[in-house]
């Protein structure tokens, strides 16, 4: 059961070398302290050498240790400390190493020795927490399944969107003579599919709709050359996060998520958390990521194509456009989902009932 806000009076001490600013980071701080913890930091100046460090500084013991996302680095030495204080540590990897070199990245074979050895000192890793958090229920099960955590050590806190930036905009002004806006933005990774929008762009058939591409990453230069003569095409640069949700409001269409790869069927990203929160109907990949009950209805915001399916996505987004007057409904069902599933009370809830039973007397 999930303690009441603001009545736990403990301190958890966030170790690692991590950025406190980065999203996922700030919103589970700040759902910390609504729960009534003291949130603390140390920050080692070498990862591996952590637990030295804290002994040398004489870092008083808290009451849970909490290694932030990406840092397995940190986890060892966390470890090693928290244990010889006798204090619950929680990991929050949001993703899996191994996934990322080897399923993701194809850096090594999976049957290689040098894939095997890697996987190994992963799950050695998560064998050192009490408990893991997951981002999604898939991603719960690729770290039972595949690094072998215990279910009972596995606990779902979705990521959300920070409630303070990315709330619901106002739709933007009905207008028949100017196209719609289908806007997609990120790092341009497989993950995300960008070949796949630029393609739909290619092969729409519809009333008119300006495609429009955001940020930069390993995949922007090539869709600029897919792209090429496509008057329904543009490409953005990387605009200031604060400004951001501004961007999203302009636009009626959000483009989610479209890659093959394995994990983008374990995740939801952020841009579909941030894009719901803001009001907008969201065109994206069928994901086992999502809430099942979003999987069904009829009226979630989300509008589902197939992974890789550029023609799909070209005949979800002409269906949209001839059908223009729903969207202002869909945007707010969008709203909805997201206050049901993905809000700020949704996730305090779920952060308080992965810490129950952890935190040391």
């Amino acid at each position: 059961m999930a303690s009441p806000v603001g009545i736990s009076n403990k301190i958890v001490l966030w170790w690692g070398r991590f950025k406190p600013d980065y999203s996922r980071n700030r919103i589970l701080r700040k759902l910390f302290s609504e729960l009534g913890w003291t949130v603390t930091d140390f920050h080692p100046r070498l990862s591996g050498l952590g637990d030295v460090e804290a002994r040398l500084r004489g870092l008083p013991a808290p009451d849970l240790v909490w290694v932030p996302c990406f840092r397995q680095r940190d986890l060892a030495a966390a470890a090693r400390w928290a244990g010889s204080r006798k204090v619950p540590l929680v990991f929050d990897p949001l993703i899996s190493a191994y996934d990322k070199q080897v399923d993701e990245r194809g850096k090594w074979d999976a049957g290689s020795r040098r894939a095997r050895r890697f996987l190994e000192w992963e799950r050695g890793l998560f064998r050192r927490a009490d408990r893991i958090i997951a981002d999604t229920p898939a991603h719960a099960e690729y770290f039972h399944g595949v690094l072998g955590v215990a279910r009972d050590r596995l606990a779902v806190v979705y990521v959300g969107a920070e409630e303070a930036r990315f709330f619901p905009q106002p739709y933007p002004p009905e207008s028949t003579d100017a196209p719609l806006e289908a806007f997609f933005y990120g790092s341009f990774l497989p993950l995300q599919g960008p070949g796949v929008v630029v393609e739909a762009a290619r092969l729409y058939r519809g009333p008119p709709v300006r495609w429009t591409l955001l940020g930069d990453g390993p995949l922007r230069r090539s869709c600029e050359e897919a792209a090429r003569g496509l008057a329904n095409v543009r490409f953005e640069d990387w605009l200031p996060y604060e400004a951001l949700p501004a961007r999203i409001g302009k636009a009626q269409i959000l483009l989610g998520v479209f890659g093959t790869t394995p994990k983008a069927d374990r995740v939801i990203p952020n841009k579909v958390y941030q894009a719901l929160a803001c009001g907008r109907a969201v065109v994206t990949r069928q994901a086992g990521a999502y809430p099942q009950t979003l999987a069904t209805e009829e009226e979630s915001g989300l509008v589902w194509t197939r992974a890789g399916d550029a023609q799909g996505l070209a005949n979800q987004v002409a269906a949209l456009a001839m059908n223009r007057a729903v969207l202002p409904a869909l945007g707010r069902a969008a709203a909805e989902t997201s206050r049901r599933f993905f809000s700020e009370s949704a996730l305090r809830g779920q952060l308080g009932a992965a810490l129950a039973g952890l935190a040391s007397s």
